[in-house]
C-alpha cells in the first residue's frame, strides 16, 4: 500500500503542550492526593509520549501499565471495532486508576476500555486525554481531563501517527493531503 502524499500544518506547539501537561498533572495530583498509589494506564501506541511527560510531572506515587488497542490500522478513519492487543500486566481491583489516551475521537475505543477496566472493580477510574474531537463523537463518553479540544482534523505528532509515521514530532500538526 502506498502512502498518499501529505504535508503537516502546525496545530499545537511543543511549548503549548508542555505547559498544558504541567497544568493537567497539577489537577490530577490534586484530585488523587490521598492515593496510596495511582495506576496510570497508557493506551498504546499513541499515548506513549504524553504518558511519559505526564507521569514525570505528577506529584504522586505512580505505577505505569499499558493497554494496546486497535481500531484504526493504517487508515485515517476508525473501524469502530476495538480489539485489545495487549492487556494490563497488573491488577487494578480496589486501586486508583488513571487512563491516559492520546485522542478521543468517535469514543468507541475509550468506551470499550472504560467498560473493560470498570469490570475489574477499581476504587476510582478517571481518564485524561491529550486531545478531544467532540464533533466526531458517536458514543457518549468523556475524559475527566482534556489537554486540548481540536476541530475535526486528522492529526499527527507527539506520539500520534499516520501509518506509523510522524510520532516523533514534538508538536501536533494536522495532515493535509496533496495530489
Amino acid at each position: 500500500m502506498t502512502t498518499p502524499n501529505y504535508v503537516i500544518d502546525p496545530l499545537i506547539s511543543a511549548k503549548s503542550i508542555a505547559a498544558r501537561v504541567e497544568s493537567l498533572a497539577d489537577e490530577i495530583s490534586d484530585h488523587f492526593k490521598d492515593t496510596e498509589k495511582l495506576i496510570v494506564v497508557g493506551l498504546l501506541r499513541g499515548s506513549f509520549v504524553f504518558i511519559a511527560d505526564l507521569v514525570r510531572e505528577l506529584d504522586l506515587p505512580v505505577e505505569v501499565d499499558f493497554l494496546e488497542t486497535s481500531s484504526y490500522g493504517d487508515g485515517t478513519e476508525s473501524s469502530r471495532e476495538v480489539r485489545i492487543l495487549k492487556d494490563l500486566r497488573g491488577e487494578i481491583e480496589g486501586r486508583d486508576v488513571l487512563v491516559v489516551e492520546d485522542i478521543v475521537d468517535t469514543g468507541h475505543t475509550l468506551n470499550h476500555v472504560i467498560h473493560l477496566l470498570e469490570s475489574r472493580n477499581p476504587k476510582r477510574l478517571k481518564v485524561c486525554a491529550l486531545l478531544d474531537k467532540p464533533s466526531r463523537r458517536e458514543v457518549d463518553v468523556n475524559a475527566t481531563w482534556i489537554g486540548f479540544e481540536i476541530p475535526d482534523e486528522f492529526v499527527v505528532g507527539y506520539g500520534i501517527d499516520y501509518a506509523q509515521r510522524n510520532r516523533n514530532l514534538d508538536h501536533i500538526g494536522k495532515v493535509r493531503f496533496v495530489k
